[in-house]
């Protein structure tokens, strides 16, 4: 017994030693099955690009969120103590050099129903978006898009990605629109020069609420790599209320001025400033005036830290973008950590003073019919950014 149990286990040992030669031989003998294409292969393949983001964060805001109208105080961080899931966004894009091509943006989030157009706002609440959705045809130096797109004006934009701060600038939400519905063509003259001209809806419409049109006007200078300076301007004919298909209309005008000037590879400077007025938006159907400058200083420690210090005004001469009579600042420093190419985590604080007592401190305002014991003239806030890129 104790041989016939010595030799099986001589023939398993050899069929163990024998069996990677055995595999290894029949390999060879039938060829390799190539492996199948990655998504992100096909997608090369056909020059389709699909990029997106996931920004969520943790604010701690010491006002209610509010102006004492009610109205909100911030762009897309008016809530006083919560986590908040802003924006889960998606790009897919085909932009041929030569030829047809489309772009659609998607985002759900809380920030969709802020910048939700007419006629899904006022009072939007779907928690989905789409800022940008064109057909879009190239040849040369000309770019014509026709659907909706994002403004012209302002330094910074819906995507967080492009960004340096946390919240949004007092001019981003109160000075310019959001985005806009019609045909804009863009001429790359030269290196130096470009030119955009379109007709859209108006402000943030995607259902216009008039007849009347709005003249989209820019124009980009960069005489070299370090310094840029673009300019961009809307006129045309809008409801004085706003977002509504009722009401009296009248001229509004905006010029909106950028200056970017890149002192060295860490260090950026730029500069923003808007004019505008909305006639019959004043007491007495008077000229509404609004202007506001934002300064920005960008530097970057290295591949992993940078911060952002922005400092700005917005001087809403007669309420007409705000709802109150104010001149209002605000600062605010952020510290960013990029741990790697797809995760940046954001750490912000922020101080806000107006020359009125326009921010309600206490929910009991309203409750109290407008105890001004429960306005203040200052909010501030501290918040945590997590933001991942795809």
């Amino acid at each position: 017994m104790s041989t016939a149990i010595r030799t099986a286990a001589s023939l398993l040992a050899a069929l163990v030693l024998l069996a990677p030669l055995c595999t290894a031989a029949v390999a060879a003998e039938e060829p390799a099955k190539p492996a199948a294409p990655t998504l992100t292969e096909v997608l090369a393949a056909s020059s389709v690009s699909v990029s997106g983001y996931l920004d969520v964060s943790y604010q701690h805001l010491s006002g209610t969120g509010v102006f004492a109208d009610g109205s909100p105080d911030r762009v897309f961080d008016a809530r006083q103590d919560s986590f908040s899931v802003h924006q889960a966004a998606v790009t897919i894009a085909y932009q041929p050099k030569q030829g047809f091509g489309a772009l659609v943006n998607l985002i759900a989030g809380q920030d969709a129903d802020v910048f939700a157009p007419y006629d899904i706002n006022p009072g939007a609440h779907s928690k989905f978006d789409y800022p940008q959705a064109y057909l879009q045809y190239a040849s040369g130096p000309l770019t014509i898009i026709a659907g909706r797109y994002v403004t012209l004006a302002g330094a910074e934009t819906i995507d967080p990605r492009t960004d340096m701060n946390f919240s949004r600038s007092i001019i981003y939400g109160f000075a310019i629109p959001f985005a806009h519905t019609g045909i804009r063509a863009t001429v790359v003259a030269s290196e130096q020069f470009t030119f955009v001209v379109g007709v859209v809806n108006g402000w943030d419409d995607l259902k216009d609420t008039n007849k009347a049109k709005t003249a989209e006007l820019g124009a980009t200078f960069a005489p070299a790599k370090a310094f840029s300076l673009s300019l961009a301007g809307y006129f045309g004919k809008e409801r004085v209320g706003g977002l509504t298909e009722v009401g009296p209309e009248g001229q509004r005008k905006l010029v909106d001025v950028i200056g970017t000037w890149n002192a060295t590879d860490a260090l950026s400077v730029v500069l923003n400033y808007d004019w505008g007025r909305q006639d019959g938006g004043a007491a007495n159907a008077g000229v509404a005036r609004w202007n506001g400058l934002a300064g920005y200083l960008n530097y970057s420690f290295n591949d992993h830290w940078r911060a952002s210090l922005r400092s700005e005004y917005l001087d809403d001469q007669d309420g007409y973008r705000t709802g109150l009579v104010q001149k209002w600042r605000e600062t605010t420093l952020t510290v960013a950590w990029m741990p790697s190419k797809a995760v940046e985590l954001r750490l912000e604080g922020r101080a806000d003073r107006s020359d009125h007592s326009v921010f309600v401190k206490d929910s009991a305002y309203f409750a109290s019919a407008g105890d001004p014991q429960f306005l203040g003239d200052r909010q501030s806030s501290v918040a945590l950014e997590a933001l991942y890129k795809f």
